[in-house]
């Protein structure tokens, strides 16, 4: 689903032209840190900003030379995640987005897009 994400993405542009589709990092939680996800990054020529979980970090420690180099991210850029997720933590305040009942994506998508509307106009 990574790879599905990833290519929805868009990063407007400031003046005119149309949106980029390559991002100039990705930060994620340490959940995405698997190798396909790193590959599909790289392969984009992307900057990943996840860290290595300790079990990852423990199986390449135990192969020793063939466990390859540790993982390497902008701490200070990981530091910022917090923003986005008290962001989606705002959004799940709506139990229809917290539960997920609806069975469209379209609808859940929507009721995402209201919640954010009227979280921001009340801000």
């Amino acid at each position: 689903m990574f790879s599905h994400l990833l290519a929805a993405i868009t990063v407007p542009r400031l003046g005119a032209g149309r949106p980029r589709t390559r991002p100039d990092a990705v930060l994620a939680d340490k959940a995405y840190s698997s190798r396909a996800n790193r590959a599909l990054l790289r392969q984009r020529r992307i900057k990943t900003v996840i860290p290595e979980p300790s079990d990852q970090q423990g199986h390449r420690k135990r192969r020793g030379r063939d466990g390859g180099r540790p993982v390497t991210y902008d701490r200070d850029a990981y530091r910022g995640r917090n923003v986005v997720e008290r962001g989606f933590n705002l959004l799940k305040q709506w139990r229809g987005l917290a539960t997920r009942y609806d069975k469209l994506a379209i609808t859940y998508r929507g009721g995402v897009t209201l919640a954010a509307i009227t979280i921001w106009l009340h801000q």
